[in-house]
């Protein structure tokens, strides 16, 4: 049984550290224009925050080497993309991100460690430390819905990727499983919703692939970095957990913004 759930858990490092590197496309892109324009660094703080919370977590537990390699490995791969955000975005950008990071990062991070530490019994804190991150997990889900909602609304799949979906939903069956042999339910229940969600992304790129060409014709071309903003809150499901990765509704909300501006010009022309 332990062999089976350090099988896992390897499959789930792999799969997660694949997850991991899907923003770097749109680093690459902020390295050539040497400027953020439209991106968001919320992803990336949380995603850190999660990668730090789950580390905690692991070393109040016994025997949980792979969940601190691949946090430890996350925590490393999202400070260089925020060192990176906040050397090339604009000013008032790069303050935002400085407070964001100040305010998650250390306040956030940094109360829940003392709280727990000092207020919560030594036999008992791997018990709440696991609470609030089953909690968290939960909670970030409200991101993949948003990509969700995009796909109906706009009837086009090139929000969501199909091999992204694919590997969030691998990743959320190896880490579940990995939680499930190790009895560790605060792993293995976020990784049921992953997985859900994962199957119902796949679903709707089935159902809609075949449209999104005749939609992209009919409207006008939303800005790059607000598709892309879209397709980083959903990599942000493997982060939250080790295997699966906040509430990030403001790239959907832009979105909307931009559509809704573009059919108003496309009404006023006609």
């Amino acid at each position: 049984m332990d062999n089976l759930a350090f099988a896992f858990g390897l499959l789930g490092n792999i799969v997660s550290f694949m997850v991991f590197l899907a923003p770097v496309p749109t680093f690459h892109k902020i390295y050539k224009k040497k400027s953020t324009e439209g991106f968001q660094c919320v992803p990336y703080v949380v995603g850190l925050f999660s990668a730090m919370l789950w580390i905690y977590y692991a070393f109040l537990k016994p025997d949980t080497t792979l969940l601190i390699t691949i946090n430890s490995v996350g925590c490393v791969i999202q400070t260089v993309y925020i060192c990176l955000y906040i050397f090339y975005a604009p000013k008032q950008a790069k303050m935002q991100a400085v407070k964001l990071l100040l305010l998650v990062n250390i306040v956030g991070f940094g109360l829940i460690v003392l709280l727990t530490w000092f207020l919560a019994d030594e036999s008992n804190r791997d018990n709440v430390v696991g609470w609030i991150c089953l909690v968290f997990s939960l909670c970030v889900f409200v991101a993949p819905l948003c990509v969700v909602r995009q796909v109906i609304r706009t009837k086009s799949v090139e929000y969501m990727p199909f091999l992204l979906s694919f590997f969030l939903t691998l990743s959320a069956v190896m880490w579940f499983f990995y939680g499930l042999l190790r009895k560790d339910y605060n792993i293995a229940i976020p990784n049921v919703l992953g997985f859900s969600f994962g199957v119902l992304q796949m679903l709707l790129y089935i159902t809609y692939k075949n449209a999104a060409k005749k939609v992209v014709k009919e409207n006008v071309e939303v800005p790059v970095e607000l598709k892309e903003q879209v397709i980083d809150v959903a990599k942000l499901s493997a982060m939250v957990c080790p295997g699966i990765t906040p509430v990030v509704v403001s790239p959907c909300l832009a979105n909307d913004i931009a559509l809704n501006l573009d059919g108003e010009k496309i009404r006023a022309k006609e």
